[in-house]
């Protein structure tokens, strides 16, 4: 739909002839006016806001929540309202494409945070990227989405329309096997995957630089995460001689596994990626816990002078949940969707153009900004040119930094 022009509003208010719709163009594009005065723009959020992840699935939530309220209090574009819709996608790809259909179906959405999960993100990036609609993710990880299927020899950007302001695991995993091979002095690992995108992938990146480095891989194993039993496969640990296991995959089936293993007497730390960085890993796994390792996205949020207002601002907004592992990029990936739109209404004089969407979907690529995270801004690929990650080791009951850097290859 062709904005109206706040003077157009107006005159229609003062005529008592405003009438709103949302009829939108064939494509897709565009937004809606709102009673306010103005133009409302959504930013839609998809993310598990129910079950074993929801955790982290509120933590995003919350945290394009306040990106949207300081928006609209600094009154950043003006003209522009921003409001969300958050969806929950319950960690099922089925349900993460519904939510995108759903998302493309409302005109005023002109950008949307998420998915948590990388195998999500796989069934909604086509969605998406067919109606124009940028997509930024805080938290997936798998290289393939940004860099194609065969990233490993030829890197091709599939969407055009899919970016996200973490890292990939092409760092992640080879950074966590430096620092387990070259920091921990861990010599033999016993990996285990839950067989998912993101937990298939972290493994393999993981096991691939651990044995470049030297590091002998005694034993592998897949586990199915509708389960909870991980008693065989803590036995075959156990008697592999494994001096640390490394797991690809999420909390809710981590923290049990850790748990387990240790039960079996194998007295060895269990290590994981940004998907066990959650403080329900360490109500899951007890007090075995200690020891265990984590790398996440960034430098922790807490020590970073630039996060201080989101920190703070989180906690005066009175949020029930924690903004957890992906709170800072999940606020950046809602702030570059405002940055673009932005930078489309000033390039045209103040209004939304019909092909909104794709206006906002092109100035994407060349936003720049000092986010809750640091610099935010992306590569040819969508990726965030911050390629910053930190190890973190449970002491005392709770996750601390241990080392931040970046995979040296």
């Amino acid at each position: 739909m062709r904005q109206r022009s706040l003077i157009a509003i107006t005159a229609a208010l003062a005529a008592g002839a405003l009438t709103l719709t949302a009829c939108g163009s064939r494509d897709g594009d565009g937004g809606s006016d709102s009673s306010g005065g103005g133009t409302t723009v959504v930013i839609g959020v998809d993310a598990p806001l129910t079950g074993d992840l929801s955790a982290l699935g509120l933590g995003i939530k919350n945290s394009v929540d306040l990106a949207v309220k300081t928006a609209n209090k600094e009154k950043f574009v003006e003209g522009v309202t921003f409001k969300i819709e958050a969806l929950d996608d319950q960690a099922q790809p089925s349900s993460g494409q519904q939510n995108a259909t759903k998302l493309v179906a409302n005109k005023d959405v002109l950008g949307v945070v998420g998915p948590l999960n990388s195998n999500i993100a796989e069934s909604m990036q086509k969605v998406f990227d067919d109606a124009n609609l940028v997509e930024v993710s805080p938290a997936n990880t798998n290289p393939a989405l940004t860099q194609g299927p065969d990233w490993q020899t030829k890197k091709e950007r599939p969407y055009k329309s899919y970016f996200r302001t973490a890292t990939t695991d092409a760092i992640q995993g080879p950074f966590a096997a430096q620092y387990v091979y070259n920091d921990a002095k861990k010599k033999k690992v016993f990996v285990i995957d839950d067989k998912k995108t993101y937990g298939a992938g972290l493994a393999a990146t993981f096991s691939a630089e651990f044995k470049k480095l030297g590091g002998q891989v005694v034993g592998t194993e897949h586990i199915d995460p509708e389960t909870k039993d991980f008693s065989a496969v803590a036995t075959k640990v156990k008697s592999s001689g494994a001096d640390v296991v490394y797991y690809g995959g999420e909390y809710p089936q981590a923290g049990p596994l850790s748990k387990q293993i240790k039960a079996a007497g194998a007295n060895i730390p269990l290590v994981g990626g940004d998907g066990i960085y959650s403080a329900d890993f360490i109500k899951l796994a007890g007090a075995t816990a200690t020891g265990d390792l984590a790398t996440s996205v960034g430098a922790p949020v807490e020590e970073l002078p630039s996060a201080k207002e989101f920190v703070a601002n989180y906690k005066a907004e009175g949020y029930k949940e924690a903004y957890e592992a992906y709170g800072g990029y999940s606020y950046d990936s809602a702030w570059a969707i405002i940055e673009a739109v932005k930078k489309v209404v000033d390039d045209n004089n103040g209004e939304l153009p019909e092909d909104a969407r794709a206006k906002v979907t092109e100035a994407m690529q060349g936003v720049s900004f000092d986010g809750v995270t640091g610099k935010v801004s992306f590569d040819e690929f969508g990726d965030a040119t911050n390629k910053q990650l930190t190890v973190y080791s449970v002491e005392n009951g709770a996750w601390k930094p241990a080392k931040s850097g970046t995979y040296e290859g």
